[in-house]
């Protein structure tokens, strides 16, 4: 058996105590920009090595509460990332600015970006390389799965829907005038995923409609989101052109959380599911949940 000398016995308890410091401290100090991308790293396991969040993570709801806010996700700066003395920022396509995000970079912090892509790929495809990126590849497949496993039941579920619902998503209302999602949005993938029709896929992108294109595209449902770019959602059957069209004759006013809704990650099989069955509960309700 090997004699320990003084010294060692001496400089034992210190080098126990840094190496329990090492493993008290995080891998990463991780500065999530994108909702999708926060909820991720708390559903991997993350949430003590995220130590900065954007404006946008409201989900879980202890994210903001807990974490330093970055600011919005498209209007960075680099001053409050860096104050942050991050090793890492996973940060959506759509942040920015990109001079902010390259002062990021210069200053040595790699920057992970995942996709915005709006279907069920590319959030599974945002998982796995956010999972790649703080080692957790083993919980990334089994999340990826679950997700796989939610839009699968959700096939099976829009099977049902025959006569789908004509419906219009609103994101603000400016004087009764609506912006609303055309082609390419994610509310456009969300109305397809749920089984609708968009009646306002003859535009592109987020435009505002004029009364006589709100009263021809006839909707059956208005959606919006609890907070939009312009506050709370309001009553929009007030307005006239809203009030002469099917859904207000039937009352159809859909309003949701506005990540669960438009977020496109973890939890959005579930927020399908939930539109889905508030566009068409006579054809969905029948279906398990």
């Amino acid at each position: 058996m090997p004699v320990l000398s003084r010294r060692t016995l001496l400089l034992a308890p210190t080098v126990l105590l840094y190496a329990s410091r090492l493993r008290a401290e995080p891998a990463h100090r991780i500065v999530s920009v994108g909702g999708a991308a926060t909820e991720i790293l708390y559903r991997l396991g993350r949430a003590d090595e995220i130590v900065g969040v954007d404006s946008t993570s409201l989900y879980p709801e202890e994210a903001l509460k807990s974490k330093a806010n970055v600011g919005y996700v498209r209007a960075l700066g680099a001053e409050g990332i860096l104050s942050l003395n991050p090793t890492l920022v996973i940060a959506s396509e759509g942040a920015g600015p990109p001079d902010a995000l390259r002062l990021v970079e210069q200053a040595g912090i790699p920057i992970v970006r995942v996709t915005d892509e709006p279907n069920p790929a590319g959030i599974a495809k945002r998982v796995e390389v956010i999972a790649k990126a703080v080692n957790a590849a083993e919980k990334g497949a089994a999340l990826v799965a679950e997700i796989e496993k939610g839009f699968a039941r959700l096939a099976e579920a829009r099977a049902r829907v025959t006569r789908p619902a004509k419906a219009l998503f609103v994101l603000s209302l400016q004087n009764g005038r609506p912006l609303v999602g055309g082609q390419g949005t994610t509310a456009d993938a969300m109305f397809a995923l749920a089984g609708a029709t968009n009646v306002a896929s003859s535009l592109t992108g987020w435009k505002p409609l004029s009364d006589e294109g709100l009263i021809a595209a006839a909707p059956d449902a208005i959606v919006m989101m609890n907070h939009g770019p312009g506050g709370a959602a309001s009553d929009p059957f007030t307005y006239p052109a809203f009030a002469a069209t099917p859904a207000a004759a039937q009352r159809r006013l859909i309003v949701m959380d506005s990540l669960y809704l438009l977020g496109f990650g973890p939890r959005t099989p579930a927020a399908v599911r939930d539109l889905m069955v508030a566009l068409h509960p006579d054809q969905i309700l029948a279906a398990k949940p």
